[in-house]
This record gives C-alpha cells, structure tokens and sequence, in this order.
C-alpha cells in the first residue's frame, strides 16, 4: 500500500525501478556495496537525463571533499595503533578491577572495556575483534558458553558506533549537513544508556544461569586492586583524555582529536617499547582496508543522493507515509522498524547515505528534532549489528572463535531486546539526547 501510495506520488517509472533492482541483485552476488550504489546512482541518472555524465565525477570528488571525513582514518587508525601498543590490555586490567567484586565481574569488564575501545577507535568491528580476542576465551573458562561469550563481545561492541567519537556520526553530519562535534555531545548520554543496558542485561542472564562465580571480594581488598590497575595503566586513559576533553571543550575538532590521538599513541608506543618501525606497514594496511570499504561508499553516495533528490524520492516518500497516518507516534515507529531492517541486510554507512535523506524530510515533517533523529538513526542501525542475516558483529566473532553464527546470534536475543527499549526511549523522550546540547539545537 505504501509502494503503491508512493508510486503515485512520484510516478516512479523503470528509470526509478531498473536501478533498484540492479542495486538488490548486485548486492546478493556479494559485489561490493560501493559498486552497487555507483552503478544503481549512474543508471538512474543516465536513464533520467536530468543529469549528464560529466557532473558525475566532479560529484564523486565533492563527495569526499570534506574536512570533517579526514577524522574517520585517523580514528580508525588509533584503533590500530592501541591494540599494537598493548594499551588496550590495559584497558581490560581497569575495567576487570573495577567489576572483580561482582559475581558476573569479568563479563562486565568486557562489556566496559568494549566502550573504552569505543570511546577511541570509533569503529563497532575493530571493537569487536580486539575484544574478542583479548577476552572470549577467558570468558569461557568464567563458566560462560562460548557461544554466549561470543554474543556478550558483539553486544558490547556494538557501542563503537554508540559512544562518541563514532565515525557513524561522522558520517550522518557529513550527509545531512550537521557538526559531527554537536552530535558527539548528543550522543554521549544515548550511548552510555546502551552500554548500561547490555551491563545490566548481562547481570541479570549471569543472575539466572549463574554462569560466572565470585564477588566475595572486601571493599579494602577490591579498593587494593582498583588502585594498583590504575597505577601501572594511568597513561592508558590519557588518549581518550585527549579525545574527550579537545571535542567536548571545542578546543579541537574531531579530526584535530583524532590527529593527536594518533600522534599521542604512536610515542606512547615508541617510550613503552610496545610498538616499533616496523609494525608500521601492517597497522596503515589494516587502516586503509577498512578506510577502502567506508570512503568509496560516501563517494557514490553523492550522485546518488542527487538523483533521488531530483526524482522527487525523499519528499514523495513523506506525502506517501503521511498518506497513511499522520500519527508522530506511529509515524516514528515505523521508521524504527526501517532502519532495524535496514540494519539487518546492510552496514551502517550505505544505510546512513541512503536512508538519511530519505527519512529525515519525514522526520522534520513530524518536528523531530534533527539532532534526535540522527541519534534514533545510529542507535537502531546499531542494534542491526548483532542481529541476523548480516550483522556485522556476529561474523567478526565468528571468525575469530569459529563459533556458528546462528549460535551467537540466538544467544544474542537478549541484548537485542534491552537495545530496542533504549532505542525506543531515545525516540519518544527527546531530552535524553538534548540535553546536553545548547538550547539552540533545542
């Protein structure tokens, strides 16, 4: 009904719908999802004519010609950087001091040591390999089933792109034309929230299948503990000290962050004698290969956005939903329920170059607040990580424990679930992601 509403709105003809069908079958033979969009963008152009061929390329280029789309390397680099320094180890010795007096006290510092990766690297799949790597096994010898395990590091991993500094984020101000700095600010209480709600989630399964034994440790004892973790890994914290600090007190922008996080971790690595010249080639690989896979896709995103914009897709799209309900409520809901879908199937930055400026018109239409819409977009993208066919998450782990997918995903309900309620919250109570910001973007 809603195809068919939209159809009439925007009398989409074969120049609309070849292009769809080629993106759909594209990406089910696997072809890269940038290709997929540059051909599905290049078709539609071309069969419309509202554009020639020769803006296509200066289109691309404006696509990346972004100041702000430097920091995403730069993070993702760090990343890089921090799990080759061993700083990242120093991370899981606090994070594990701090829960050691619980009962469920190393599945907690997984979870934490997940936001502090998070809270640095930006990125949801290096969280979860690092993490997983550092941590899984020893979660099994806890007492916790593997596949749980498995389930418990692509939850929390899920934060990489939840807490700030996020290059989703990054991302979504690029394409809707919104500072990356505001939205980290923004989503800082949201991705706290979610980071609560896998701990919690995880305290209560601990509670019912009593998979992790302990937390019979004093308060003198675990305040002993704390202290000598915190003394021999202080300097860990210095980097997301920087990050923090220079975004949140606009002393630096998030690529200026993200250059002296790089800088910083480089020299830590250098004094500790954790990091030497040679490790430098395979750390600007790895880099360039996730960069290889985020860039190409923003690039194509361009053209794209371009031909939807002159077909009339995003405004027919409003009249089209509006059609049916003008109810905000039910209205929010079921744009909930197009990224969680969405976030089945796909990654978070076509999703984002897709999905953004086609929903955001219907969000403004409803007077969401453009700074809570981006925060509703990420968190429900977010949730798609851990949730099959194509969550991303659970094929990191996969790989790196060989445990089914299937497994991990079903021991993964849990946290989908308490995700959901977040993401729900964050939907119908705007001040949760308001406010922290000034009363301007109110």
């Amino acid at each position: 009904m809603l195809w068919n509403t939209l159809n009439q709105t925007v009398e989409l003809g074969w120049d609309f719908y070849l292009p769809v069908i080629m993106f759909v079958a594209l990406i089910a033979l696997a072809v890269p999802v940038w290709a997929a969009i540059g051909a599905a963008a290049i078709t539609m152009l071309v069969m419309s004519g509202d554009l020639p061929l020769s803006a296509i390329g200066e289109s691309l280029f404006t696509g990346i010609d972004a100041f702000a789309l430097t920091a995403v390397p730069l993070f993702i680099l760090t990343g890089d950087v921090l799990v080759r320094t061993g700083l990242s180890k120093k991370f899981l010795d606090v994070a594990e001091a701090l829960t050691c007096w619980t009962r469920g006290g190393f599945g907690s510092a997984t979870v934490l040591v997940c936001g502090m990766f998070a809270a640095i690297s930006g990125s949801d799949a290096a969280g979860a390999a690092a993490v997983g790597r550092m941590t899984i096994a020893r979660l099994v010898e806890s007492g916790y089933p593997r596949p749980y395990a498995c389930a418990l590091v692509a939850a929390g991993a899920c934060t990489g792109i939840l807490i700030p500094p996020s290059i989703a984020y990054i991302i979504i101000g690029l394409v809707l034309g919104i500072s990356a700095s505001t939205l980290f600010l923004a989503a800082l209480i949201p991705g706290i929230a979610i980071l609560v709600s896998i701990l919690v989630t995880n305290i209560i399964m601990n509670r019912l299948y009593t998979y992790e034994t302990g937390g019979n440790m004093g308060f003198g004892e675990w305040l002993g503990n704390l202290g000598h973790s915190l003394k021999s890994g202080w300097y860990a914290f210095i980097v997301p000290g920087i990050i923090f600090y220079g975004i949140f007190s606009g002393r630096l922008t998030p690529t200026e962050a993200g250059a002296t996080a790089v800088v910083v971790t480089i020299l830590m690595g250098f004094i500790l004698g954790t990091l030497k010249l040679s490790d430098f080639p395979a750390m600007l690989v790895s880099s360039a290969k996730v960069n290889g896979v985020i860039l190409p896709i923003i690039a194509f995103s361009a053209p794209l956005a371009e031909a939807l914009a002159i077909m009339g897709v995003p405004q027919g799209f409003v009249a089209a939903v509006t059609g049916l309900t003008d109810d905000p409520s039910v209205l929010i809901l079921l744009m909930i329920c197009i990224l969680i879908a969405a976030g089945c199937v796909m990654e978070t930055t076509p999703n984002i170059v897709i999905l953004a400026p086609i929903l955001k018109p219907l969000a403004d239409n409803i007077g969401m607040n453009e700074i809570q819409f981006c925060i509703m977009m990420i968190t429900a993208l977010g949730v798609g990580f851990i949730t099959p066919p194509l969550g991303l998450n659970l094929f990191v782990v996969s790989g790196i424990t060989g445990e089914s997918i299937l497994k991990i995903a079903a021991r993964a309900i849990p946290f989908v679930l308490t995700m959901l309620i977040v993401v729900l919250l964050i939907a119908y109570i705007p001040p949760i992601s308001t406010t922290l910001l000034p009363d301007i973007y109110k």
